[in-house]
């Protein structure tokens, strides 16, 4: 603790006062590291004698934008015995589900115990956010063994994502973290915010929780979804059976779930039992938010807090870009010593803070314009937006392109919040081809003919794959420009030179073309570009 004191001693009396921040929509993956790009350098020239005797800017600007995010306008004091004890032991007591006692339990319990290594690292892992989670569980008096949820969801790693997108140390969908107000982009991914992702997670099982009115049927929920727990329980009630949790028929992960939460509360409650270790946890927070009120690239601000790209953004992974955004993300997360060296370095700093902008593309070009326009190598702005191969950008979206030093402004709220990347297959633009058809054209041939599917031959024509078409009956195809000259010119040419031999009065019509007659059994072809 004495440790811990000397360390906060230049912020205690004053950086701990301010507002508690408000929390953006959350949480992908951590995001990709910076491209090389010019990196302003950190003014770290020792003060002169006359700065070293005149009062501290830096450190009052610095105090301004250090935050407590869990308990606003509230002093944090260091030699309170709140903070000297255990989060473990307070967690403990927090603990109020009605325990499971199964196979299923005793499955989970012996898979953590043959893994003392993976527990070690989950627990570390988890020792950074558990003071936060826990204190938010308890403001809104929720059972403690919620704050152990990440154990199971992602093992508390905040970039994790599953096979089905979830994503975070939550592991929401993207559809439920758009119900809770947790922002995706091409700039950010909220579900993967720390305090974004917890205070939408503890929302959303305080729902389930008031829907079934049972902690286990909230938490079933939340793993497997509430329309399925409800039919579940609707099945049971049919058939006149219980429906609790250990009643209602589920999928195996689904009846896994509350054991392994079960399994982590036994561990928490007595390590030893198990021949496991907990690491000690601090009843303080291990965090504070700084507040962002510039653009800033994520490799400066890691420089500017004294830590490595990877740990900053251990605190930060919603960030998708190289660059944070101030109107999408007021506050960065940071460890005590570092949140106090950020915002002293920060309001010291002189240079310019970000080298990246967001750029609306204003018409679809290629990436290789795109790069042109922009002063870019066209790999560079392919890598940064993730543009894959063969594709064109489309107009309207937005690109993020070094920042010219001309350009003062930084990005919008808007542009911010809506942000889009809208990619299109580059390739020849499609015509439209119809024609009349002949008496033994069928969806097959003529899809044959053209070089495209049956299926889209016969959506083109609301039919069926398998159907003949009647003679004289409108048929119509998209095709490329390419394949469609080479398509139309052979009929064109046979109604052509039918045309010659029967002036017959059927058309034959092409876009551009002049009117040819053909005989019986001729098709009248247009082609147009498609609108």
């Amino acid at each position: 603790m004495t440790t811990l004191i000397h360390r906060l001693a230049p912020i205690a009396l004053a950086a701990l006062l301010t507002a508690c921040a408000t929390t953006p929509p959350p949480t992908a993956p951590a995001g990709p590291a910076p491209l090389p790009a010019p990196t302003p350098t950190v003014d770290t020239a020792p003060p002169t004698e006359a700065e070293a005797t005149a009062p501290a800017p830096a450190h009052a600007m610095a105090a301004e934008l250090l935050e407590d995010n869990l308990r606003p306008g509230e002093k944090i004091d260091l030699d309170s015995p709140d903070v000297n004890s255990d989060l473990w032991a307070r967690l403990r007591a927090g603990l109020q589900l009605q325990d499971l006692d199964d196979d299923w339990v005793r499955k989970a319990e012996a898979w953590y115990s043959a893994r003392p290594d993976y527990v070690e690292r989950m627990t570390t892992r988890g020792s950074r956010y558990l003071f936060h989670i826990l204190e938010e569980v308890e403001k809104r008096d929720m059972p403690a063994e919620l704050a152990l949820l990440p154990f199971i969801e992602s093992a508390f790693v905040t970039h994790a994502v599953s096979s089905t997108k979830a994503t975070g140390m939550w592991q929401f969908m993207p559809a439920t973290g758009r119900d809770f107000d947790l922002k995706q982009n091409i700039f950010r991914d909220d579900r993967r915010d720390v305090l974004a992702s917890t205070r939408a997670a503890l929302d959303y099982l305080g729902r389930l929780n008031k829907m079934f009115g049972d902690w286990h049927l909230a938490l079933a929920a939340y793993n497997w979804g509430p329309g399925n727990v409800q039919k579940a329980i609707a099945r049971n009630q049919r058939l006149g059976l219980p429906t609790d949790y250990a009643s209602l028929k589920m999928p195996d992960e689904t009846r896994y779930y509350v054991p392994k939460l079960q399994a982590v509360k036994n561990i928490v409650l007595n390590p030893d039992r198990f021949a496991l270790t907990l690491p000690p946890v601090a009843n303080h927070p291990y965090f504070l938010s700084v507040k962002i009120e510039r653009d800033i690239d994520v490799s400066l601000a890691a420089e500017l807090a004294g830590l490595s790209l990877e740990t900053f953004q251990q605190f930060n992974p919603q960030m998708n870009k190289p660059v944070i955004l101030a109107a999408a993300t007021p506050q960065v997360l940071l460890p005590y010593d570092q949140a106090s060296a950020f915002a002293e370095n920060l309001a010291r700093h002189t240079g310019p803070l970000a080298t990246w902008t967001a750029w609306v593309v204003p018409k679809t070009m290629s990436p290789a314009e795109a790069a042109r326009r922009t002063g870019m190598a066209e790999a560079a702005l392919r890598d940064v937006n993730h543009i894959p191969p063969k594709m064109l950008v489309k107009a309207g979206s937005t690109l993020l392109v070094p920042r010219g030093e001309h350009v003062q402004d930084d990005v919008s709220e808007r542009l911010a919040d809506t942000a889009a990347l809208n990619l299109a297959p580059d390739a020849p633009p499609l015509r439209r081809v119809s024609f009349k058809a002949g008496k033994a054209d069928t969806v097959a041939g003529i899809a044959a003919r053209y070089k495209v599917s049956a299926t889209q031959v016969a959506q083109w024509n609301k039919v069926g794959s398998g159907a003949r078409f009647k003679p004289g009956q409108a048929v119509v195809v998209y095709t490329a420009n390419t394949t469609t000259a080479k398509a139309a010119a052979p009929v064109v040419a046979k109604a052509q030179a039918v045309a010659k031999v029967t002036r017959s009065s059927k058309s034959v019509r092409v876009a551009a073309q002049p009117k040819a007659k053909g005989g019986k059994g001729g098709r009248g072809v247009v082609a147009a570009a498609n609108p």
